[in-house]
């Protein structure tokens, strides 16, 4: 398979990367070369063996998932930190989530043209964070939906993560712009892929004020974004108390498998939101007793919910920041 790139450079004279110009893919490269010709690139576009797909499991038919690394975004692992994935229907595909970088992007986009030519119609944003957003740019044309207020939330914090992830990820962010979106979900809505049908429902304050969860009726496939966590240590930038009860009734979803933000990439459910509740629980009540027995910020989050402290992954990363969080929360409950 050959397809179509053009190299793009932060600034003249600075380390660049060749970029996918996504729909000019062909299986000789005469026939790349042909599709260039008949316009739509943009000058300096050239074609060249295909490049990196992202790996994927079929975890149902028709349902495929990546499973990103549990770590922190890094030049290393140039930001690949994030579950993604996709549904084929008859008609067209959805994408779930795009990862931290425009490359995350192409490298999904190429793992979807090796097993579909459908064209791709959606892609859903489970919440505002980075790592699940960026890639976003490469499937032009497909319309972008997520929760509501998720397009002003972007807006808001675009520039700093704009800057933050260009600064982790180095050369492997060039390229990459924040998405717009489309059209926003106040609580609930479907997308019709031909025979197959998604289910978007957006929540409350929870681990974010933008959450948006999708279930694959066909398979019972419930993809949860960060509302969910495996090995990850869980986030917290929303609310604590909103969280436990999103949780609550996310449990109450009859599901056959659920796909999490991070780990995983699949779940028994709701058995496997079983860790993170825990979690949750031991922070919440931690954090009262910190409060009720007057310690300051500083001293609580040095001991709330250390006693979780071997079950997760990025730990020392998350739980202060967590804690502080529901510190600023629940002392004026």
């Amino acid at each position: 398979m050959f397809e179509a790139v053009i190299l793009v450079c932060a600034l003249e004279g600075t380390p660049c990367r060749e970029a996918l110009l996504p729909g000019f893919e062909a299986e000789s490269a005469e026939a790349c070369d042909a599709a260039l010709r008949r316009g739509g690139a943009p000058p300096g576009a050239r074609c060249r063996g295909a490049g990196e797909a992202l790996a994927m499991d079929e975890v149902a038919p028709g349902v495929f998932v990546h499973r990103g690394l549990v770590e922190e975004p890094d030049a290393s692992n140039r930001g690949d930190v994030a579950n993604l994935g996709f549904v084929v229907g008859e008609r067209s595909v959805a994408v779930i989530d795009t990862g931290s970088a425009a490359w995350i992007g192409e490298a999904l986009w190429r793992a979807i043209r090796q097993r579909s030519e459908l064209p791709v119609s959606h892609v859903v944003l489970t919440h505002v964070h980075p790592d699940h957003v960026f890639g976003a740019g490469v499937f032009a044309g497909a319309e972008v939906v997520g929760h509501d207020g998720l397009g002003r939330a972007l807006a808001e914090r675009q520039e700093n993560y704009l800057e933050s992830f260009s600064r982790l990820l180095g050369e492997a962010f060039l390229g990459t712009t924040a998405p717009v979106v489309d059209r926003e979900i106040a609580e609930s809505g479907e997308i019709d892929l031909g025979g197959r049908v998604l289910e978007l429902r957006a929540w409350p304050t929870s681990h974010t004020s933008t959450d948006l969860t999708v279930v694959d009726r066909a398979t019972g496939t419930l993809f949860a974004g960060d509302l969910v966590f495996d090995e990850h240590i869980p986030a917290l930038d929303g609310s604590l108390r909103g969280w436990q009860a999103v949780l609550a009734d996310l449990q109450g979803i009859e599901a056959a498998r659920l796909i999490p933000g991070h780990g995983g990439p699949v779940l028994d459910w709701p058995e496997g939101g079983g860790p993170m509740a825990r979690y949750l629980d031991l922070l919440a009540s931690d954090t009262r007793a910190a409060i009720d027995a007057g310690e300051r910020l500083a001293e609580a989050v040095q001991h709330i919910a250390q006693a979780e402290a071997g079950a997760w992954q990025l730990f020392e990363a998350f739980n202060a920041r967590n804690a502080t969080v529901a510190f600023t929360e629940l002392e004026w409950e």
